[in-house]
């Protein structure tokens, strides 16, 4: 196993985003060489509905030099597609990476719901992307490990406990044999998740390639300890297409606005702060699977129902001297409201991984963040309340 003393070049597809963007801070934090490439989608999607970061961000060149004043750190940025696999091939070629970390793909539930070309451009932009990534490991360096971002929700909510593996165990019609392990999608994107694991598990079994399939749950949170300084925050999205739950009942909290669980607020996940994602990561980077090992890592640390998220925030903001209601609101998804959820969580303990912050004391560090730009959150409060809805 690799150890924290040992540099390795990091390869970050998707280094924009709200974890690229903080999991590159921890890796040159930790003397790691860090190369990152994004096509800034996410940015021109944001703009696309009238939203925009909670906190200001700068351009890509400005986040660099940033690094490089406040963490005396290099990150070398490329501007590129992953679907464009000419400029891909270039950027693997000049970075030589041990591990390409790839969140370079659309990610929103409901951007994925809103109509049939927000659909046909999900499917094509993770697919295309997916393959392109696979195939050109596989003609450039076998050995590069490929740590790729799942989701938690390629699983649904089933009525048995979700394990942490490749294959499992079913009898159908009497007969025994390893399926791999089942997976039904609540929208375009993660039936997109779903099929990057197929596609990967397939090519692993095929080309031997090295790979990391994480099922991460939702993240939330707005700080790193790498972060000393304004110019280097993350994003932080909040509207009702980007924003997760979490972070979506924060700004409410901070703008004075009900916190709005859709339907009845039963819904029930695995969550992960912004801080113990970054260190898990850097984790399954530092100590990867054997060479042609493919392995599915549940990464989550919590689990809650929606309803006991608004009233932790909630509590939270009246600390904070807020005045914070909660006001259910129609659901704008088709999802079990009320379901069983138990999924499996081993890799990571096994690694010595353990974590750090926890949801009821990160949702009061977030809203003392966000406080300081509530002018600044103002001017979106519009974006917050669903009007995607995945039935027309």
């Amino acid at each position: 196993m690799l150890t924290y003393e040992v540099l390795m070049r990091v390869l970050i597809l998707g280094i924009d985003g709200y974890i690229g963007w903080a999991l590159a801070l921890r890796l040159v934090s930790k003397n790691h060489e860090v190369y990152g490439m994004d096509n800034l989608s996410t940015r021109k999607a944001v703009e696309e509905i009238g939203s925009d970061s909670a906190f200001p961000l700068p351009a890509p060149e400005d986040r660099v030099n940033a690094v490089k004043e406040y963490l005396d750190a290099d990150i070398k940025f490329y501007k590129g597609d992953i679907t464009d696999k000419e400029k891909l091939r270039e950027v693997i070629k000049e970075s030589k990476p041990n591990v390409i970390v790839d969140f370079a793909e659309q990610r929103s539930a409901p951007y994925s719901m809103k109509d049939l070309d927000h659909a046909v451009y999900t499917i094509n932009n993770n697919l295309d992307g997916t393959l392109n990534l696979i195939y050109l490991v596989k003609e450039i360096d076998p050995s590069i490990h490929i740590l790729k971002m799942g989701t938690m929700g390629e699983y649904g909510t089933p009525n048995f406990d979700i394990p942490e593996s490749v294959f499992i165990e079913a009898i159908i019609n009497g007969k025994k044999d390893k399926i791999f392990t089942p997976r039904w999608g609540g929208s375009v994107y993660h039936f997109s998740k779903i099929f990057d694991s197929y596609l990967l598990a397939y090519y692993n079994q095929l080309y031997g390639l090295t790979i990391t399939d994480i099922m991460q749950g939702p993240v939330y949170g707005s700080r790193i300890p790498e972060i000393v300084n304004e110019s280097l925050r993350t994003r932080f999205d909040f509207d009702e297409v980007w924003g997760t739950v979490v972070n979506r009942f924060c700004v409410e909290a901070v703008l004075g606005l009900p916190l709005t669980p859709y339907g009845k607020g039963g819904q029930t996940r695995g969550f992960i702060s912004l801080e113990d994602s970054v260190e898990a990561l850097r984790t399954l980077i530092e100590h990867p699977p054997k060479q042609g090992e493919y392995r599915v890592v549940n990464q989550f640390m919590e689990i809650h129902s929606v309803n006991e998220i608004a009233q932790m925030v909630k509590e939270a903001g009246e600390e904070l001297g807020l005045h914070v209601e909660i006001k259910h609101v129609e659901n704008p998804r088709v999802e079990a409201e009320e379901h069983y959820y138990n999924p499996e969580r081993r890799i990571l303990e096994s690694l010595g991984f353990t974590p750090k912050r926890f949801m009821r004391e990160e949702v009061k560090n977030m809203i003392e963040d966000l406080l300081p730009y509530k002018e600044r959150l103002e001017r979106f409060k519009d974006v917050i309340m669903p009007k995607t809805k995945w039935r027309k």
